[in-house]
Formats: C-alpha cells, sequence, structure tokens
C-alpha cells in the first residue's frame, strides 16, 4: 500500500507541472491583462483603448485594460515587473518610463528587469508661447532668452516630468536661463500660459493645438528629431540646436522571462495593428504616430532616452520637490 502511495504521489507531482505549463502556442486561452500605470482618460489610457480591441481580434481572446496609477507610472510598472511571465499580463506605458529612471532610485531595473515588445507610438512636443513674447521664431526666442536670462517662466505638468526635462534640454543646450513654474498637470499649466503667468510651455498636441489654431498662443517648434506631419509648418527644434530630440511616446512591455515566442506574436500584431488605416487616423487625431521597432530596436531606445534623461537630470542639478 505504501509503495501504491508513492507511485501516485510521484505521478501527481511530475503531471501537475505539464497540466498547468503555458505552451507558447496554444498562448492566450484566456484573457490578458493590459497594465496601464495611469489613470483613466490619460494619453496612455486612449493608446491602450485603441490597441487593446485589435489585439482582442487578433488573438481571439480580450486584452483587459487595467488602471493602476501611482508614483508618476511606476506602481504599475513594478505589478508588471513582479508578474508571472506567462504572457498574461503586458503594461503599457509612457515615455514617463525613462524619466523615472533618471529621477528615481527604482526596484527595478528599467532595461534588464522586464522584457520589451514595441514602441506602439511617438509623437511631438510643442515648444509654445504666450503671444505677449516678442518672438516669432525658434531663433528670435532664443535670442530674447539670452538677453533677458530669467525673464522668462516656463510651465510644466510638473518637476521631472518629460515636458519639464525636454524643456530643461532645450535650455541647457541653448544655454539660455529660464524660471521653472511645475504644476499638477497639463491644465492648470495651459490656463496660466493663456493668462500671461508663464510665457513658456512644451506640450503635446492634444495640449496646445486648439490653442494655437485660435491665435491665443504661438507655436514656435517641434522637439522631435526631423519636422512632424502633425504640425509640418512647424521647425524641428534640432534645425536650430543640432542634436536637440524629446518625444512623447507610448510603449509595451512584459514581465522578465516571458516566453520570446509571446513577445514576437505581440511585436509583429502591433505591427500590423499600425498599420491599419482606422488606427493611423485615430492616432493622429490625438496627435500620434505609429512607431513599431523590434524588442531589441526599442531596448536600445529606451537606453538612449534614460542616459539622455540622466544627464539633463544632473546637469541641471534637478531634484524632486
Amino acid at each position: 500500500m505504501e509503495t501504491l502511495r508513492t507511485l501516485l504521489l510521484l505521478t501527481l507531482t511530475t503531471a501537475l507541472p505539464a497540466a498547468f505549463a503555458q505552451s507558447p502556442a496554444k498562448w492566450p486561452d484566456k484573457p490578458v491583462r493590459a497594465i496601464v500605470p495611469f489613470a483613466p482618460g490619460g494619453a496612455s489610457d486612449v493608446v491602450a483603448r485603441i490597441i487593446s480591441p485589435k489585439l482582442a481580434e487578433e488573438f481571439g481572446q480580450s486584452f483587459v485594460v487595467d488602471n493602476r496609477a501611482g508614483a508618476g507610472g511606476s506602481i504599475g510598472v513594478e505589478m508588471v515587473v513582479r508578474a508571472a511571465p506567462d504572457g498574461y499580463t503586458i503594461l503599457i506605458g509612457a515615455s514617463s518610463y525613462t524619466s523615472n529612471a533618471a529621477l528615481y532610485k527604482l526596484s527595478y531595473d528599467p532595461l534588464t528587469g522586464i522584457a520589451p515588445i514595441s514602441l506602439i507610438t511617438r509623437g511631438p512636443f510643442v515648444l509654445t508661447v504666450h503671444p505677449a513674447v516678442r518672438a516669432n521664431s525658434l531663433k528670435e526666442f532664443i535670442e530674447l532668452a539670452r538677453a533677458k536670462p530669467g525673464s522668462l517662466s516656463f510651465g510644466s505638468s510638473g518637476t521631472g516630468g518629460v515636458p519639464h526635462l525636454a524643456t530643461e534640454l532645450l535650455r541647457q543646450m541653448s544655454k539660455t536661463q529660464m524660471t521653472h513654474v511645475p504644476y499638477k498637470g497639463d491644465a492648470p499649466a495651459i490656463t496660466d500660459l493663456l493668462g500671461g503667468q508663464i510665457q513658456v510651455f512644451m506640450g503635446g498636441p492634444l495640449v496646445v493645438q486648439q490653442h494655437i489654431n485660435a491665435g491665443k498662443l504661438r507655436g514656435l517648434a517641434v522637439s522631435t528629431e526631423k519636422r512632424s506631419p502633425i504640425f509640418p509648418d512647424f521647425p524641428a527644434i534640432s534645425e536650430q540646436l543640432p542634436g536637440y530630440t524629446a518625444m512623447t511616446w507610448f510603449g509595451m512591455w512584459a514581465p522578465l522571462g516571458t516566453p520570446k515566442e509571446i513577445v514576437s506574436r505581440l511585436n509583429q500584431s502591433i505591427g500590423r495593428i499600425l498599420k491599419l488605416p482606422d488606427v493611423q487616423e485615430r492616432l493622429r487625431t490625438n496627435g500620434m504616430e505609429a512607431g513599431h521597432n523590434t524588442p531589441e530596436e526599442y531596448n536600445r531606445f529606451i537606453a538612449q532616452e534614460i542616459a539622455k534623461y540622466t544627464k539633463v537630470v544632473k546637469d541641471g542639478n534637478i531634484r524632486l520637490e
């Protein structure tokens, strides 16, 4: 009897892992959780809700958006880092991923502690000024800032956020002095910019475009490496300051150890989805462009962004309040 009991136990302990093991070829056979590390309604949430239904169509399973806001996005990222690497948890995050890495001592390695899948979208910030600022071009703006050090105040959605660091990079490269005024989000910063309490703001298209079109604000340049199809008449800042580039972008990750087959299938699916005309139109409406790349290219891009903003933080002696 004891021998029979031992044989039965051995059979169960060897069979159970096989029974519960996930074959990448059969993935997914249940809903996938797409964690967005920000509150509903934000840009990351918008991207996730454009992409997730298309992923569901591709794979025949629901991709459920799960908003987990907090600590500038770090809480949601940590949830994915600690999740089982079985393909049933993914992260749809934003460019703040790299500014957080430049500012915080994180509990995870942002390059080796998580599996990159793909960049999804990218877009410009727009260097925007109040109409009272006597500058109709980027060149005139830099000349004004140099001639009157400290006279211009620039707002941001918060200390250490990508818009702040993008403007600080502009300030450092142009060798100008401007005063930073941090706000708790884009909306109060735009309100003060419209009212003239601050003079400068680096904002995404959704935040500034309607006010530029209405003549209430003046756009001077875009932050991307080249001119943006969203604002084709605006020069790139790099035309005046070679080497300057800053973007708002969104991408996808999975827990480290997620089978390569699953990562590859997700990457290829994103590539197909981003070519769909209705997806491209929705992205354009939200001030974004498709930005698919390979996991390896994506990780190199993230490394470059972290290095860039780490230098900006160090050179600017930026400290969180």
